[in-house]
């Protein structure tokens, strides 16, 4: 089972929009975050919903492995998975807990947080990652061994825990049983007066559970949104991603600094994707076209194998967009 925490509203981004509603090369970031747990083998998933919940739940009603939980107070991550106790009841094995505004998140990921926690039969794993700038987030402390101690919230760490560049990018996987133990038992005890999942980690830790951290979360993963800029630099690093994926599988891309493919396009192997091209959704193109220059190929569109795209401007063959 996935917890994803999906109730939060971005101040900082201006917008009326439920943040994980924002897109992401043309998917809400939540979809991003949904299709890696199940990608990964999860069959379920409780969402977290708060701010402009309706909004939300009507983008994924057709979706039968999403439970709605919703999160009336905003009072931290802690006090969010307290709200879905009663879908963990009676649930036996991993709970994968992740925030919906990581759209970057990958399957693999996922899978290797569930594979080395389920190896060591640990209460508790978390995927982390390593920055060259690992300023605002909760350092990993290590004991000599090498084995998780805690996690240090960067406004709480001495000069030399700031030192550390492992950190805790929010990617959680608990077995069921011992996570509803210690749930019960966080409070609300600091500065901002809320209750918080890494605490979670530190009650497991003191009562002698196996906790473990696993470094498997690339740099730019790490990264979530809170801003507009910081929204920019996702869908950047996303359409990015997205072109090394088609590139490795067969397709030309001649500039991929100009060339957007948003989620969900499919390209057989020989297309040829000439540059200032945008790519919708949903779109199925064949082996051996050629998508011209200025294209716009509209979601839903399919395009057979062998046919040439003329962009805008052309005179020429079949435009974009059709």
């Amino acid at each position: 089972m996935a917890v994803v925490l999906a109730a939060g509203r971005s101040t900082r981004m201006k917008t009326e929009l439920p943040k994980v509603m924002h897109e992401v090369c043309g998917r809400p970031m939540l979809a991003h975050v949904l299709n890696a747990c199940f990608d990964a083998g999860i069959d379920k998933a409780c969402v977290v919903v708060g701010y402009g919940k309706e909004r939300v739940i009507q983008a994924f009603k057709h979706d039968a492995r999403l439970t709605w939980v919703e999160q009336t107070e905003q009072k931290g991550t802690g006090h969010a998975v307290q709200m879905c106790i009663p879908h963990l009841r009676g649930f036996v094995g991993d709970v994968v807990i992740i925030a919906g505004d990581m759209p970057l998140v990958r399957r693999a990921t996922i899978e290797k947080l569930l594979t080395e926690h389920r190896r060591n039969q640990a209460a508790l794993t978390l995927a982390t990652a390593v920055l060259d700038d690992p300023a605002s987030y909760g350092r990993i402390v290590r004991d000599a061994a090498g084995r998780l101690r805690g996690i240090v919230e960067d406004r709480d760490c001495t000069p030399e825990q700031k030192k550390i560049h492992e950190v805790n990018p929010s990617y959680y996987c608990f077995d069921s049983a011992r996570l509803q133990n210690v749930l019960g038992r966080i409070t609300n005890s600091n500065a901002k007066g809320e209750y918080y999942i890494t605490d979670c980690v530190s009650l497991l830790i003191e009562a002698g559970e196996r906790a473990d951290a696993v470094t498997a979360v690339p740099a730019e993963d790490a990264a979530g949104v809170n801003s507009r800029r910081d929204l920019a630099q996702i869908n950047d690093l996303m359409r990015r991603r997205i072109l090394n994926e088609l590139m490795d599988s067969g397709v030309t891309v001649l500039d991929p600094a100009t060339t957007w493919v948003l989620a969900g396009a499919e390209i057989g192997t020989d297309t040829v994707i000439e540059p200032f091209t945008v790519i919708e959704p949903d779109v199925s193109i064949g082996t051996e076209c050629r998508v011209g220059a200025f294209s716009i190929v509209r979601t839903g569109s399919r395009v057979p194998a062998g046919t040439r795209l003329v962009g805008a401007g052309a005179s020429e063959g079949r435009r974009g967009g059709s």
